[in-house]
C-alpha cells in the first residue's frame, strides 16, 4: 500500500523495486538502439557490438558510485540533491540546473525521432505542421498521464518497458540463427574507430540516473537503487549487444542506414518487419517521453523546496498530489526545443552536459565517505577508493574529446546557472539556514 512522505499535500511513496528497474530501462532504451547501429558499423565494422561491452564497462563503474551515493538519501533530487550535500550549495544548484537541461534536451531530441518513424507509416506527420502537431499530441498526453499522479504514470512506465523490449527480443530470437559470416564480411571499415564508438554509446547508456530524481516517491529508494541500477544495466548492455550482432550478421553493408533496425527486421520478415520496426520504435521513444516526464520535473520541485528556485515549483497539486508546476514547465521547454531543434543538436548538448554531472557524482561518493564516515549507507562500494577515480577519470577522458563548440555549450549552461544564482542571494542564503 502506497504511504504519502509527511506534509499536507505531500508526495506518494508508490514505486516499488521492480518499478525503479524498470523505470531505469526505459530512461536508456529510447530511440538510440534504432539508429546506433548503423553508425557503430561504420566506426567499428563486425568488431562492432564489442564496443557496447567496452562502453558497457566504463557506464559501470559511474554506475555502481551513483548506487552508493543514492543509496544515502530519501528526498528527491538525484544528482542535485548529492552535490549540493557533497560540495555545497553553488555546485549542487549547478548540478540540479545541468541535470534539468539533460533531460529536456534529450526527450527534445526522441521526439524529433518519433516523427521520423511515424512519417514512415503516416507521411503527414512528417509535414511542418504536422510534426509540430505530433509533438505536442504526444506531450499533452504524457503530461496528463503524470500530472494525474505517480502511480498512474508508473504503471504506464512498467508497461511501455515490457512493450518496447518485445520486438527487440523478437529481433534477437529470430535474428541470432539468421546471422551469416559472408554478411559480416560486408562490414567492411577503413580504420576502426574505438574512441568515436565509445563516445557515442556513452549517450546510448545515458539517462540511467532519471529515475533517481523522485526517490522521495519510491517505497524505499535506500534498499532498491542499487537493484535497479545494477539489474538494468545488465538487461541494457545485453540487448544493445545481441541487437548490434544481429544487424551487422544479417544486414548486407549496414554502415550509413538511416534505419538499421527497420533493415534487419526486413531482411528477416520482410515489408511487414519495416511496420514492426517502425511501432516498436515509436513504442520505445513513447515510454521513454513518459519516463522523463515523471522524473525529471522533480529537480525543480527539489531545488524550490530549498528555496533556490521560487516557490511556485514546490507547489503538490491538492487532489493528484504531483507537482503540477513543475512538470508544465518541464513539457513546455521540451516542445519548444523539440520543435526549433534537430535531432542532433539536443542529443548532443544533451550527451556533454551528462558528462559533468556523472563526474561530480562519482567525486560525491568519496567526499560524502569523508562526510559521513559514521553513517551505513543501502549500499557499500568495495574498492570505491580505485573506482570513484577511474569513474570520474572516464568521464574528464570523454569531456576533453569534445570540440571546441560543445565545449562552448557546456561552459555557457554552467555560466547562466552561476548568474541565476547570483542573482538570488536572499533566497541561497535562506536555504542554508
Amino acid at each position: 500500500m502506497s504511504q504519502a512522505t509527511p506534509g499536507a499535500p505531500g508526495l506518494v511513496r508508490a514505486i516499488g523495486r521492480w518499478d525503479l528497474t524498470a523505470a531505469v530501462i526505459n530512461a536508456v532504451i529510447g530511440s538510440s538502439i534504432f539508429g546506433m547501429p548503423a553508425r557503430q558499423a561504420e566506426l567499428l565494422g563486425a568488431l562492432s557490438p564489442l564496443a557496447y561491452v567496452a562502453a558497457g564497462l566504463g557506464i559501470l563503474a559511474i554506475v555502481l558510485c551513483f548506487a552508493e551515493v543514492a543509496s544515502r538519501f530519501t528526498e528527491a533530487g538525484g544528482p542535485y540533491l548529492y552535490a549540493r550535500e557533497s560540495f555545497g550549495p553553488l555546485v549542487g544548484f549547478e548540478a540540479g540546473w545541468l541535470t534539468f537541461w539533460i533531460r529536456v534536451t534529450a526527450v527534445a531530441a526522441n521526439l524529433n525521432v518519433f516523427v521520423e518513424y511515424l512519417a514512415q507509416i503516416l507521411p503527414l506527420a512528417g509535414t511542418p505542421a504536422g510534426r509540430v502537431a505530433t509533438m505536442a499530441l504526444l506531450l499533452g498526453v504524457v503530461t496528463g498521464i503524470n500530472l494525474r499522479g505517480v502511480r498512474p504514470a508508473t504503471w504506464t512506465i512498467d508497461l511501455f518497458t515490457v512493450a518496447k523490449l518485445a520486438p527487440l527480443a523478437l529481433l534477437i530470437a529470430i535474428g541470432l540463427p539468421a546471422v551469416r559470416g559472408t554478411v559480416l564480411e560486408t562490414q567492411v571499415v577503413a580504420s576502426h574507430d574505438w574512441t568515436g564508438a565509445i563516445l557515442l554509446l556513452v549517450f546510448a547508456y545515458g539517462g540511467f540516473e532519471s529515475p533517481l530524481i523522485p526517490a522521495g516517491e519510491a517505497r524505499n529508494p535506500r534498499r532498491d537503487t542499487v537493484f535497479a541500477l545494477l539489474v538494468a544495466l545488465a538487461v541494457i548492455a545485453t540487448v544493445y549487444c545481441l541487437v548490434q550482432f544481429v544487424v551487422v550478421g544479417v544486414v548486407p553493408d549496414v554502415a550509413g542506414l538511416k534505419a538499421p533496425v527497420a533493415a534487419a527486421f526486413r531482411e528477416l520478415l520482410g515489408p511487414v518487419g519495416v511496420t514492426i520496426a517502425s511501432l516498436a520504435a515509436m513504442i520505445s521513444i513513447y515510454g521513454y517521453t513518459t519516463g522523463t516526464v515523471l522524473q525529471s520535473p522533480r529537480v525543480l520541485y527539489a531545488m524550490a523546496e530549498r528555496r533556490e528556485l521560487p516557490a511556485a515549483f514546490g507547489r503538490i497539486h491538492p487532489v493528484f498530489r504531483t507537482p503540477h508546476v513543475s512538470i508544465w514547465t518541464y513539457s513546455v521547454l521540451a516542445f519548444v526545443l523539440a520543435a526549433w531543434g534537430s535531432f542532433e543538436w539536443n542529443a548532443t548538448l544533451s550527451a556533454i552536459v551528462r558528462l559533468l554531472t556523472y563526474g561530480v557524482t562519482c567525486a560525491a561518493l568519496l567526499v560524502l565517505r569523508r562526510k559521513r564516515p559514521a553513517e551505513a549507507p543501502g549500499f557499500f562500494l568495495p574498492g570505491a577508493a580505485v573506482i570513484a577515480p577511474l569513474a570520474l577519470v572516464f568521464c574528464l577522458w570523454l569531456i576533453s574529446t569534445r570540440t571546441f563548440t560543445q565545449a562552448w555549450v557546456l561552459a555557457l549552461l554552467v555560466g547562466v546557472g552561476g548568474l541565476l544564482w547570483a542573482m538570488a542571494p536572499r533566497r541561497t542564503m535562506a536555504a542554508e539556514a
